[in-house]
């Protein structure tokens, strides 16, 4: 079972994370199942970038990004070249360390 290490986030994740997940898992549904209330503001349709977060190691373990998701990251906050949505990216067998963003292009945050 590969374990997904959240770096320290200063409103998700004060002191960061270590979670067990599936392999199979998209990684916004795993941090939401394990308390990490990263933002999804599109419902996890990928249709915004307010889940974005950047994979610091296994990302290469993750399934491809689709042409659609590289579009969608254009715009999102901070984007760096192992930026992902969480939305879209799906757990493998290896080990991943994330790092959520401090901010996104959301200007309103829903409550999910």
């Amino acid at each position: 079972m590969p374990k997904i290490t959240v770096l320290p986030h200063p409103d998700l994740a004060p002191a960061g994370a270590v979670l067990d997940v599936s392999a199979g898992t998209s990684l916004c549904d795993a941090l939401l199942d394990h308390g990490i209330d990263i933002e999804h503001a599109c419902e996890k349709s990928r249709a915004c970038t307010t889940c974005h977060c950047i994979v610091r190691s296994g990302f290469d373990a993750l399934n491809h990004v689709e042409e659609g998701e590289e579009d969608l990251l254009d715009r999102a906050w901070g984007v760096e070249p192992q930026s992902r949505l969480s939305c879209q990216a799906i757990v493998g067998q290896q080990d991943l360390t994330v790092d959520i963003p401090k901010y996104t292009v959301n200007h309103a945050k829903e409550n999910h």
